[in-house]
């Protein structure tokens, strides 16, 4: 497995995983706003453009995505294809966002479905689930040591 920063220009390369990714795992925890809401932004180019872009790669196939905003402080996207779901793509993907970061913690908002997986990885909860927009999402931090 080959992990790759992207340009923003390449993100079309991955657009098509986080929403077939997003639609099957994330999408049934939201309402139809919420569901509208997360296509809207995957669609917005100022929005992609602030994001800074990394995907993993089998071969010549995108397995996983992760992006970050706010100079790699905040994880704005992170999905990971089923087929390669539970065998550390999504660890690595991490793993290259937090050694990149300058800051000495990572925040995201995380979907339900994700919420035991950042905990996998070190996050913990800083507030309770909330509802913005009908997008559900746990605020969390990771700390460095």
């Amino acid at each position: 497995m080959n992990i790759k920063r992207l340009n923003k220009n390449e993100f079309s390369k991955v657009l098509p995983l986080v929403w077939k990714t997003f639609l099957k795992f994330e999408s049934p925890n939201y309402s139809e706003e919420g569901v509208q809401t997360f296509f809207n932004s995957i669609n917005n180019q100022a929005f992609i453009h602030s994001l800074d872009l990394y995907a993993a790669y089998e071969n010549l196939d995108v397995v996983g995505v992760i992006a970050t905003r706010n100079k790699g402080s905040h994880i704005a996207l992170f999905f990971v294809e089923e087929n390669y779901q539970s065998k550390g793509i999504g660890r690595k993907l991490f793993e290259e966002v937090r050694l990149r970061n300058q800051s000495n913690k990572v925040t995201v908002n995380s979907s339900p479905y994700a919420v035991n997986i950042y905990h996998s990885l070190g996050f913990v909860d800083t507030d309770i689930e909330q509802v913005t927009n009908g997008m559900k999402y746990t605020p969390m931090v990771y700390k460095k040591l």
